[in-house]
């Protein structure tokens, strides 16, 4: 997960009190675009693109039909996306990013691909999720490599915490799952631990603990390279039972 501008310790004020500011699992990070991510952002985003001002959405008249539905929390650059909503056009694929050229590098590839189950948000994951994703409509909620913030001091800037859960929990479909993965072994075991305890949930791994890579998240290059290293990853699938 990545943005483009503020500080480390960069937050906002949160609604229930304004002057307290909320810690965000995220730093903003500049970034020059190339010119087909500008492309993207300049034909792709008003066509695929959603915000927060839209408030909470009619999920089928934002689609134009019914379908599985998978928001995907921090996708980078888009390719791992791009990659799944390209091999399943009959579902909907939600993205958020609020690293600008990732957002543009998206777009762009939907529009060279001629998707159209693609829509992508450019702000804070969180508030997506409190604005405008409606309870009980996601079938997927993906969390591919986000940032593990090493220190133990900046731990709790991690986005995976029991609150989290449940916010997640609520806006999944009974039987709907939390997909993370993870290549910073710590960051694995605390997401087993945050989520083993989370009310509402079930671990689809059989031992309990980590399942094999699913097919159907693609491998990026960052992770081949990590296993030729001999880098592990961690896939973790959590179903909401309730």
């Amino acid at each position: 997960m990545s943005d483009d501008s503020k500080q480390p310790d960069a937050g906002t004020a949160d609604a229930e009190n304004p002057h307290r500011r909320a810690i965000r699992s995220f730093v903003m990070r500049a970034g020059r675009m190339t010119d087909a991510q500008k492309r993207g952002i300049d034909q792709g985003l008003p066509r695929f693109g959603l915000s927060l001002e839209q408030g909470l959405l009619d999920l089928d008249q934002v689609f134009g039909r019914s379908a599985p539905r998978t928001l995907e929390i921090g996708f980078g650059m888009g390719h791992s996306l791009l990659e799944m909503a390209q091999a399943a056009p009959e579902q909907d694929f939600i993205g958020v990013e609020v690293h600008r050229p990732g957002v543009g590098s998206l777009l762009n590839g939907v529009l060279n691909a001629g998707l159209e189950n693609v829509r992508v948000f450019d702000c804070d994951a969180i508030e997506v999720l409190d604005r405008c994703i409606p309870d009980a409509s996601l079938d997927r909620l993906l969390l591919f490599f986000p940032d593990p913030w090493h220190k133990k001091k900046h731990n709790k800037r991690r986005i995976v915490q029991l609150e989290f859960a449940e916010r997640v929990r609520r806006k999944l479909k009974p039987g709907g799952v939390l997909h993370m993965a993870t290549d910073w072994e710590p960051y694995a075991e605390h997401m087993l631990e945050i989520m083993s305890t989370a009310p509402g949930y079930r671990n689809q791994a059989a031992d309990g603990t980590y399942v094999p890579r699913p097919e159907e998240r693609p491998i990026t290059k960052f992770e081949r390279r990590g296993e030729r290293l001999g880098h592990g990853v961690w896939d973790l699938k959590f179903e909401r039972v309730d």
